[in-house]
């Protein structure tokens, strides 16, 4: 099941206090960036996050689940509708997610 753009649409909106919130559809899902960091994305309606450290430390119950077969576990993050929870998390996981790597020129 793809995720739909309404849902996608709200998870922006809890988002819109962060600034440099960005996405990329990727057959039928949605990957989620934060000032060029990829921190997550939005799979069959659920927004999954990377497992790092501050993920764990503000969401220690978090089911890991999978996004999408064959793929690495990510974090549930489940309390959606709280807009400031969001916000927290998405600016801890920036701080501890490495620099994208640079793409080479062909």
């Amino acid at each position: 099941m793809a995720s739909s753009k309404e849902y996608l649409d709200f998870i922006l909106e809890q988002l819109s206090g962060l600034e440099d919130i960005s996405h990329r559809a990727m057959m039928g899902e949605y990957l989620l960036y934060y000032r060029g960091k990829l921190v997550g994305g939005i799979y069959d309606d659920r927004l999954l996050v990377k497992p790092v450290n501050a993920a764990l430390a503000l969401m220690p119950n978090a089911r890991r689940e999978l996004p999408y077969g064959g793929a690495k576990e990510m974090l549930l993050a489940e309390d959606v509708d709280n807009r400031e929870f969001l916000e927290r998390l998405v600016s801890a996981l920036y701080e501890e997610l490495p620099a994208p790597k640079a793409r080479r020129k062909k």
